[in-house]
């Protein structure tokens, strides 16, 4: 099995599509309102630090430079605050909301919990990120690049749930034949970081904004090692180095390099389908469904505008990463990137999911 030709072209049109001009926006004015970008996740995770970089640039870039407050709403992994924005209606353009891989997931795997629909919002910006997996000072002195150090230690992870975007760091260790048993229920990554630093978990992950703003320092000071990143697709669809962290092996090198882990076959179908799904475009902002044109359209000019900084590359790729942002018709395509994946690999991970977990989406 591959991953559907449908995402190979989605995933490498995304960059050409972000480029389009965005439509001129009708006059709109948002002086002196205060817009409500609302993250359903915990304070200290990486969709914490995309929102907060984006908030006060997007402030600058919308008519009447409203005051853009991140607002957080974390619960059962995600799926609370966007059960909740389903049942939002368009008042005034004052109301954003942002999803990540863990929310798309639930959705993908047709979790009984999801009661929204992404169809039914309107996608106004979408960028990708990446992942970085450490380990602690003392198993990272056992890392050689492979993981065969490593498949006699009992690793502690703290997980946002199986069927979050945790299942892609969890299958790959799997792969890798090592033994990490999750404590699941944290409310965002920043959690799991905070468990890691209290030495409650001895291996963790974060997404790029993530690792940049809260575990990069603990690998300066020693307390961590980087493992590996996810990777990032190039024009074919093949996973190179995430150019973000261009140092740092990609799982797929570190696969190859330890006895029993294929780069090829269901697992690792299931698994890059999943990662395409999950990180290329992993974190969107959406505006309700029945939001008027004109808001939607200044919206888009307001994201085109602050992708169009002369200082956006070197800021962002500071605080959120080296990755593309895609606004207008970039972004509805990258909602379809993101929220569709091989049946084959639906169903490879549905099974795993119930053998390697107990967990079983009925």
């Amino acid at each position: 099995m591959a991953i559907s030709n449908f995402t190979r072209r989605a995933v490498v049109g995304l960059i050409a599509a972000a480029g389009l001009a965005a439509p001129a926006a009708a006059e709109v004015d948002f002086s002196g309102k205060t817009i409500e970008w609302v993250i359903p996740f915990s304070e200290t995770g990486g969709s914490a630090k995309w929102a907060n970089f984006f908030a006060p640039l997007l402030s600058k870039a919308l008519p009447g430079q409203p005051t853009v407050v991140v607002k957080f709403m974390p619960g059962a992994g995600s799926t609370k605050g966007a059960n909740w924005f389903q049942e939002q209606s368009h008042d005034d353009g004052t109301l954003l909301f942002g999803t990540s891989g863990s929310t798309q997931f639930p959705y993908l795997l047709s979790d009984p919990r999801v009661r929204y629909e992404y169809n039914d919002w309107i996608p106004v910006m979408a960028s990708g990120t990446g992942g970085v997996a450490y380990l602690n000072a003392e198993d990272g002195a056992k890392f050689d690049g492979s993981a065969n150090a490593l498949k006699d230690t009992n690793f502690i992870y703290g997980s946002q749930g199986a069927t979050r975007l945790d299942l892609v760091p969890l299958l790959a260790w799997q792969m890798l034949g090592m033994n990490v048993e999750p404590v699941f229920g944290i409310k965002g990554r920043g959690d799991g970081r905070l468990m890691f630093e209290r030495g409650e978990a001895n291996i963790d992950y974060q997404t790029s904004s993530g690792y940049l703003g809260g575990s990069a320092p603990l690998v300066e000071a020693g307390q961590a090692v980087p493992m590996m990143t996810w990777g990032a697709l190039d024009a074919d669809g093949n996973i190179v180095r995430d150019p973000t962290f261009p140092d740092i092996p990609t799982f797929k090198e570190v696969c190859e390099a330890t006895d029993g882990c294929e780069t090829s076959g269901e697992a690792w179908d299931a698994w890059k389908a999943f990662f395409v799904a999950g990180f290329p475009v992993q974190k969107l902002a959406f505006l309700p469904g029945d939001t008027p044109q004109e808001v939607v359209d200044a919206y888009t000019a307001a994201f085109q505008a602050v992708t169009e900084r002369g200082d956006f590359a070197d800021i962002s790729s500071k605080r959120v990463g080296k990755y593309p942002v895609f606004v207008g018709d970039g972004s509805k395509s990258a909602l379809q990137t993101a929220t569709n994946v091989d049946d084959n690999a639906k169903q490879y991970v549905l099974s795993w999911l119930k053998e390697a977990y107990g967990v079983e989406l009925n």
